[in-house]
């Protein structure tokens, strides 16, 4: 027998998202009743997910951190264990375990006009049975990749690599790489990680790239943070550097839009400083795109360039032949030898979690749906997702979408409304321009079709830009001609 649990809103996912979601209920809707389906064990999505050797944030600290609780760290980048404890501490600060419940996995979700409720078939995998929860709302806040696998392209000849193959999602716990020559494929921002953090153990470590990437070295703490965190309370401390640090990447964000060869010239310019001393080609960094085409790469005091410096790490820029026994031959015919490959060759997009997503039993495509204010999917009621920034912090965009739905759960509250859905009525999709954006990166655009569209004109149009979406989502009526309630 199944059992039932009614809930008036579902968040799916306990990782960033999640979390802030349930904070911004617990402190703006505290008479609503909620639960969030975590499939795993703990808390933290991304940041328990991912345990390989150096992980950390790509974005600063100041602006990754929520709206509500201080980051009180000085180090701009911090490391995934640091990341966890953040998090946890939010948590138990507003009491979220209480509504946690794990190991549930999210099979379907489907819109009942007749309840009005969104009816989900869960798996407890702790038990091997089988739950149904109904809510008034969904919440989707279970990120933008498949968890169980990571994108990986299938090598000629892989079979035949006598060492091992690991993939950074899925990172043994007990790898020992001490004086082995490592190859880690890719040149994103898990690997340039990889490279600096592998480099001081291995005998050598190898990047191979298909082409190359724009790499920006920051300090990973400034002077003018630590002046502004012992000087001021940790609440206005965290809130200046805040401000500070989204306006410097809202700054470098709109430049590389306006001016790419200016800011190309420059970026490759402080590569090219970062090396000096070396022998190191710069064409291994000197990309064909414009920065911010394909994500920027950013990495904390240079150490990326410093391991390239050291010897203990090099740079090859080359097409994959085949697989060796011994390593990999290049289609150039150099062979790199490795004991161990990373391929660090990135995601498996997927939106919703990967739940069969249907109103009244009809399937959802989301491919076919653009997003209202980046929040809503068109045409489906009462659900919301959280999809955040590209070119900025995940969690900026979260915050702004938990306050969002916070806003419109009251304003249906205040006026007797059960049910909102929004409608696109004479709104074109824009051809090839996804809610994540205009990047034309290999992992996007491989699923492309999958992904909810952006529309031609506001509500519809994702501009990528906090400042916007915070007038657009916090301080705009909530009462809108493309909102239809019931």
């Amino acid at each position: 027998m199944t059992t039932v649990f009614e809930e008036d809103v579902l968040i799916v996912g306990a990782g960033i998202s999640g979390i802030s979601a349930a904070c911004h209920l617990k402190k703006e809707c505290p008479k609503r009743r909620f639960t969030i389906l975590e499939r795993r064990t703990k808390i933290g999505g991304t940041w328990d997910l991912f345990r390989y050797p150096g992980i950390r944030s790509d974005s600063d600290m100041f602006s990754f951190g929520f709206k509500f609780k201080p980051w009180r760290n000085a180090h701009f980048f911090s490391h995934g264990p640091d990341i966890r404890s953040y998090v946890q501490e939010a948590a138990e600060e507003n009491r979220v375990f209480d509504h946690i419940r794990f190991e549930r996995k999210v099979g379907s979700a489907n819109w009942d006009s007749a309840l009005k409720r969104w009816v989900l078939d869960v798996l407890n995998e702790a038990t091997g049975e089988t739950e149904q929860y109904r809510a008034r709302f969904l919440m989707s806040c279970a990120g933008y990749y498949n968890y169980d696998q990571g994108y990986k392209p299938h090598f000629p000849g892989e079979d035949q690599f006598k060492g091992l193959i690991v993939h950074p999602q899925h990172w043994p716990e007990d790898l020992d790489y001490t004086g082995k020559n490592v190859v880690i494929i890719g040149s994103g921002a898990t690997a340039v990680t990889l490279v600096p953090n592998m480099a001081p153990k291995a005998g050598h470590v190898t990047m191979l790239q298909r082409s190359p990437s724009y790499i920006f070295s920051l300090p990973s703490v400034d002077a003018l943070t630590k002046v502004l965190q012992k000087t001021l309370p940790d609440k206005l401390a965290y809130k200046a550097n805040r401000l500070r640090t989204i306006g410097l990447a809202h700054f470098m964000f709109k430049a590389c839009k306006s001016k790419p060869t200016v800011m190309r010239r420059l970026i490759i310019s402080r590569m090219r400083a970062q090396l000096k001393g070396s022998n190191v080609d710069m064409k291994h960094f000197t990309p064909k795109y414009m920065p911010w085409d394909q994500r920027l790469c950013l990495v904390p005091d240079g150490d990326f360039f410093k391991a390239l410096k050291s010897g203990k790490a090099s740079v090859a820029t080359d097409h994959i032949k085949t697989f060796t026994p011994e390593g990999i031959e290049l289609q150039s015919g150099e062979v790199l030898k490795a004991d161990i490959i990373v391929t660090a060759t990135g995601l498996n997009v997927q939106m919703f979690g990967g739940i069969a997503l249907s109103v009244d039993n009809k399937p959802v495509e989301l491919g076919n749906k653009m997003i209202y204010k980046s929040a809503l999917l068109q045409d489906v009621p009462n659900a919301a997702m959280v999809v955040g920034y590209t070119h900025a912090s995940w969690t900026l965009k979260s915050d702004l979408v938990s306050g969002y739905v916070c806003r419109l759960l009251n304003w249906m509250d205040k006026k007797g409304h059960q049910v909102v859905v929004p409608k696109a009525d004479g709104v074109n999709v824009v051809d090839g321009l996804t809610v994540l954006g205009g990047l034309n990166s290999g992992y996007l655009q491989r699923v492309s079709d999958q992904l909810p569209r952006q529309g031609e004109r506001h509500p519809w149009h994702n501009k990528q830009d906090y400042y916007y979406d915070s007038k657009l989502l916090l301080d705009e009526p909530v009462e809108d001609p493309a909102l239809k309630f019931a």
